[in-house]
């Protein structure tokens, strides 16, 4: 409701009627923006934790696949950190490996499962790397009117705005150093206080921070501060890479080919056994996420119901690609810069023992050679 009239009865008699807010002209643009902004992303949000609760508790973890041992254990203990509400959270892992995903699987977890649960718990992700460094302050933080030459209005920052909820941090290993100390006394204290603001704001809020540094050598470089490392390091959790849990690899591939396919209204029913075998054999050095883009790649542009090896071809990088498929045997082929050789067979030594559960006996077997021989690879490349 915009209005000259700034009456309260005014005022009372609108928000009964079902205004969102009341601003009273003389109005300024960003205030009206900002209000407009907000209002969508609050209907927005109560759409989702509509459909969410409609859906059940059952749907939390669909949007995170994954069969294999690792990836059940870190399932449950984030569930356990979710029904802990506990609000501080570490993950780390490579790139590409789901960490927001997984964030987003322990924000739903907390706050969807709450039949009782009324108000919507929003969920807020800032990319420390993508704002420009004279904006993240006022992004995370805030800024009162008059705090800079474009400060017209209040406005909230990301902590506000995601107070009752979640917000994902990604990528806190770059953030500036002077930001951290901030960062370190939100999170102890629990309260925001805006940029060129007097007052202490108290929130209520989980941050969940993802990064793909090794944060400890960071702390070693002085690089990233060691309290605000123990602050976020209460809760961790690591995603380990797609190469190290390869049982996911054709869950997810059958994951991504079926919601491309019902996207693009494509018949892309499976892949060929062949075509599973060339998944299986490549390295992912992207991850999910390079999997994930190949597939999308795939349905786009080919009309045939069954996934063939040489659709693939034309997206995996060269040098790993697997070059035919001869009597079940995946031969690799050789880049032309070439490689190490023992490198490649530390990688099949370590995939035996992985497949194999530990059980060395087995994984030689895998590799068509003597225990014997295995005892002293293992002992070789120190793979324990």
């Amino acid at each position: 409701m915009l209005t000259a009239d700034d009456t309260a009865e005014s005022a009372i008699r609108a928000m009964k009627l079902g205004a969102a807010d009341y601003l009273t002209k003389p109005f300024n643009i960003d205030e009206v923006k900002i209000v407009i902004s907000t209002i969508l992303e609050k209907t927005k949000l109560k759409e989702e934790l509509n459909y969410l609760r409609k859906t059940g508790p059952a749907s939390l973890g669909q949007s995170v696949v994954g069969s294999s041992p690792v990836m059940q254990q870190i399932l449950e203990k984030s569930r356990k950190i979710a029904e802990a509400k506990a609000q501080t959270v570490l993950i780390t892992g490579e790139s590409g490996t789901g960490k927001e995903v997984l964030a987003r699987y322990i924000h739903n977890w907390r706050h969807l499962r709450q039949s009782d649960e009324t108000e919507y718990a929003p969920f807020i992700s800032i990319n420390c790397t993508a704002l420009p460094e004279n904006l993240i302050e006022s992004e995370l933080f805030g800024h009162a009117k008059g705090a800079f030459t474009d400060a017209k209005a209040d406005q909230k920052g990301m902590f506000e705005l995601a107070d009752g909820g979640t917000l994902l941090l990604d990528e806190i290993g770059d953030m500036r150093h002077d930001l951290q100390s901030k960062f370190l006394r939100v999170l102890e204290e629990r309260k925001v206080r805006r940029l060129g603001g007097r007052i202490d704001l108290p929130i209520e809020v989980t941050v969940i921070a993802t990064t793909n540094k090794d944060l400890k050598a960071a702390v070693l470089n002085k690089e990233f501060r060691e309290d605000l490392f123990f602050r976020l390091n209460i809760f961790a959790l690591h995603l380990p890479p797609l190469r190290e849990r390869r049982e996911d690899i054709p869950l997810l591939a059958e994951y991504f080919l079926s919601h491309f396919s019902h996207k693009y209204n494509k018949n892309i029913k499976s892949f060929s056994p062949e075509a599973l075998k060339v998944i299986n054999a490549y390295s992912w050095p992207g991850n999910i996420r390079e999997l994930r883009n190949i597939i999308e790649r795939i349905v786009v542009l080919e009309n045939e119901e069954i996934i063939k090896p040489h659709h693939l071809a034309m997206g995996l990088a060269a040098e790993e690609a697997v070059a035919e498929t001869q009597q079940g045997i995946n031969w690799l082929a050789l880049p032309e810069e070439g490689l190490s050789l023992e490198e490649v067979e530390k990688n099949l030594i370590r995939q035996a023992l992985e497949r194999a559960g530990g059980n060395q006996t087995k994984a030689a077997k895998l590799l068509n050679i003597s225990y014997d021989t295995l005892r002293y690879q293992v002992k070789k490349y120190d793979l324990k």
